[in-house]
């Protein structure tokens, strides 16, 4: 595994694993309905952030790519879960997972960038 993606492989794997947590507990919620876009996006940033996982562990030199589409769609994310943050603890965990990931996977991408 690549040293210099330590951090956001790290920060991936993190909140991967808080996406489908969020996703799952909210189909636990009574109103389901209200929560449709957010375990869709749970769910998309999931599957970007393993992909990304993916991408770096193997050194690939689409890593930056698929870093920057994954800090985009863990920003999706996190804004939606901050929407139900008031009520839900399981979105405000998965909110602050998906910022520390978008984070990380820009400083990656800049850095990767600034290395080729």
């Amino acid at each position: 595994m690549p040293q210099q993606y330590q951090d956001c492989i790290e920060a991936c794997q993190d909140c991967a694993i808080s996406c489908d947590a969020c996703a799952q507990a909210c189909l636990g919620e009574t109103d389901v309905q209200m929560m449709v876009d957010c375990i869709r996006l749970d769910r998309d940033c999931a599957k970007i952030c393993y992909t990304a996982v993916s991408f770096m562990a193997s050194g690939s030199a689409h890593a930056a790519d698929v870093c920057k589409l994954c800090a985009h769609i863990c920003e999706a994310c996190a804004a939606e879960c901050e929407k139900h943050v008031a009520h839900m603890d399981h979105c405000r965990q998965c909110a602050e997972a998906c910022r520390r990931c978008a984070e990380a996977c820009h400083k990656m991408a800049q850095g990767a960038h600034t290395i080729a």
